[in-house]
């Protein structure tokens, strides 16, 4: 609890007191969550940032961005969407706790069909609070519109093809070493419900540094 009381911002002890109690968060693990700026990776996403606790749905589960640290990747350097994709298997469960809450393991490389096609998704999960499938597509390399594109079919293929009766929209995650906001801006993205681009961090920044990036965040909403 002290580590909580030490925050300034009302709203974000708030936040903290909320999700270690219902996620049952270790000492270890709230205090990565603090050091890493959960909260404030929340609200990156947030169109009313004051509205996180109400009722934003599925933007209260969505950061951007992403700190992988644990995974332990080369700090730079080109990386391989292969080796990405196995350190998260290989670190699932502290993969599933970046996500946040709610998330379960479906599948890798999960085969979606057509009649004259097979398709591939990296990463399948399902969040049981959102009553929804959540894909991740892992790229290694800066965000493109190819991407934007070829994720924005994978979720209405999914919706078309894996979806049941009683399961919400899915929800399409780009998780980019990289992005350009004005591809961000200027593409279906923009005001999607449903699709998401957010970038991946190898390793935790100072808290200096994530201040700046969130503030660059800002700039482009």
């Amino acid at each position: 609890m002290r580590l909580i009381m030490r925050l300034e911002s009302p709203e974000a002890i708030e936040y903290y007191c909320k999700e270690t109690r219902e996620q049952q968060w270790t000492v270890r693990q709230l205090e990565r969550n603090i050091k890493s700026h959960s909260y404030q990776r929340l609200l990156a996403t947030q169109t009313e940032p004051s509205k996180l606790s109400g009722d934003s749905l599925h933007l209260e589960f969505i950061k951007d961005p992403y700190m992988l640290e644990f995974l332990q990747l080369p700090e730079t350097g080109q990386l391989k969407e292969s080796k990405l994709e196995q350190a998260i298997i290989n670190e699932l469960q502290k993969f599933l706790l970046e996500l946040g809450k709610g998330f379960s393991f479906v599948a890798r490389q999960m085969r979606i069909s057509t009649e004259t096609s097979h398709f591939y998704i990296d990463l399948v999960f399902y969040n049981y609070l959102l009553k929804c499938f959540v894909i991740i597509d892992l790229k290694t390399n800066k965000l493109s519109h190819q991407d934007i594109g070829q994720m924005d079919m994978y979720v209405r293929m999914f919706d078309d093809l894996k979806r049941g009766e009683d399961d919400n929209p899915t929800i399409g995650i780009i998780l980019c070493d990289s992005k350009d906001e004005t591809i961000v801006k200027y593409s279906v993205l923009e005001g999607s419900q449903q699709l998401f681009a957010s970038k991946y961090q190898r390793v935790l920044p100072t808290e200096e540094e994530l201040i700046a990036e969130l503030a660059r965040e800002k700039r482009f909403d």
